[in-house]
């Protein structure tokens, strides 16, 4: 299998694959292909696993596209300007944000995962539910805007806005606290929520926490008349 990332404002990951070769997608997520390529839809895991993806903002279903001719060429495109990046999860598994998995080879696993602290959830903190990718081979991720990375020092501490996390090595620890003083909880701008991230290891941040940009531009949407 090659790819290339081609585009810049919204990029998309161009494959060309031979016969056998496989990948999946959460629905939607095609932007073009040629013949010989077989589309199968399924819940990838049963009901449960399919629940964790919608709390996690993909789809119920995932959809694998197997070559079935040599030199077939498929396109996954992102949802918002930004970046497409591969992360290969048999140097090392990952942690990434919901919302960020795009496409992967047929041996990455992605589960949904819940960060301990409940109160987070409770409370709308991006960063209570995650999801981790294992396994082996190639997993690509969505950017909101452009692409950060930083390598922390065993005990290094990073602590970012939850909705530029995108994504990080799972050797590093992560939980999520609160912003410290109530005045800064309530007319800071900046959330209540912070990620704290705690080397050694890989960490990936994208410039543009997309859900902040929406809420922005909803704010001078004219209201709807009665």
């Amino acid at each position: 299998m090659k790819y290339k990332i081609t585009g810049t404002t919204v990029p998309a990951v161009e494959f060309t694959m031979e016969k056998g070769e496989a990948l999946y997608t959460q629905s939607g997520g095609l932007a073009w292909q040629t013949n010989g390529i077989n589309m199968e839809t399924n819940m990838n895991g049963g009901f449960m696993k399919g629940i964790g993806r919608l709390f996690a903002g993909e789809s119920l279903f995932l959809v694998t596209y197997t070559v079935e001719a040599d030199e077939a060429e498929i396109a996954f495109s992102s949802t918002v300007p930004g970046s497409i990046i591969p992360i290969d999860v048999e140097q090392m598994s990952y942690t990434i944000q919901k919302g960020s998995f795009l496409v992967a080879q047929p041996g990455v696993e992605v589960k949904t995962v819940f960060n301990k602290k409940f109160g987070a959830g409770l409370f709308g903190g991006e960063g209570f539910i995650m999801q981790s990718v294992s396994g082996k081979g190639l997993c690509f991720l969505e950017v909101d805007g452009d692409v950060v990375e930083k390598e922390l020092a065993p005990g290094e501490v990073l602590k970012v806005s939850t909705g530029n996390v995108v994504a990080f090595e799972n050797s590093v620890q992560y939980e999520i606290e609160t912003v410290k003083g109530l005045g800064n909880k309530l007319f800071g701008g900046e959330g209540i929520f912070m990620t704290k991230l705690t080397g050694p290891g890989k960490v990936i941040l994208q410039t543009q926490n997309f859900m902040d940009f929406a809420w922005r531009i909803l704010k001078y949407m004219p209201a709807q008349q009665k």
